[in-house]
């Protein structure tokens, strides 16, 4: 299991997935192609995240970055606030429950992406009218190699202009304040932390592996340590 770069719980369906570097590199590598290729989105585009913390997230969030687009982040805990002000968004990444929520106003964008996060990557359910199912679209082209130029480190990786070396930065800087090196296995509770920055960016940028536990059953916390080996508590 250590292999593994990503590990996915859900605990109120017994769901678990599990990616190497190698399997999500080839997710990230699919997302870009589909933004980059297929929607035609070029390096300075902008992206919506309404995701929560999942291995499908990273795959996006990773896959946007690596095509050189400009992510805007919003968590539940936005929910019910004013909607975006700042510049239009080119495409979005919604969670299912997210889409027709009273608490919730989704920006519009000329592509529009829907997760259900189904077990594997399985197909959604039920998609919305205007909404394109993301694991499908983005399996259309797994196998295509990841983006040759790379991004430059003055390059905005979010829509508030922070760079990537400024994120970069920033994600290191909560690794070391939450003492994660190199080869730590990272447990993370998503119902306490949202953000990427910490759950999936802090742990990367330090070279540990992450365990993402949803819905999480606290009677299983010992044999969840033992398991996966892990090192370190995040949220």
């Amino acid at each position: 299991m250590s292999d593994q770069l990503i590990t996915y719980y859900d605990d109120a369906t017994g769901e678990r997935t599990g990616l190497t570097a190698a399997e999500l590199g080839v997710w990230v590598a699919a997302t870009a192609a589909l933004l980059s290729g297929e929607c035609g989105l070029r390096r300075g585009s902008r992206a919506g995240v309404l995701l929560p913390p999942h291995w499908q997230t990273a795959a996006v969030l990773l896959g946007a970055w690596a095509a050189g687009i400009e992510v805007s982040f919003r968590g539940w805990g936005a929910a019910g606030l004013d909607p975006d002000t700042g510049p239009a968004l080119d495409v979005t990444f919604v969670e299912r429950r997210r889409v027709g929520s009273w608490l919730e106003d989704v920006p519009p964008a000329p592509y529009q992406f829907v997760l259900g996060l189904a077990p594997g990557g399985a197909p959604s359910p039920d998609v919305p009218l205007g909404y394109r199912d993301f694991p499908p679209a983005a399996r259309a082209h797994l196998g295509t190699p990841p983006p040759s130029d790379g991004v430059a480190v003055g390059e905005a990786a979010t829509v508030d202009g922070t760079t990537f070396g400024e994120y970069g930065a920033a994600a290191a800087a909560v690794a070391g304040a939450r003492g994660i090196a190199a080869g730590d296995r990272v447990l993370v509770d998503t119902a306490a932390c949202e953000e990427p920055l910490i759950w999936l960016m802090a742990p990367l940028t330090a070279g540990a592996s992450i365990v993402l536990c949803s819905n999480m059953d606290r009677s299983r916390w010992d044999d969840r340590i033992t398991s996966e080996g892990i090192t370190r508590f995040l949220c």
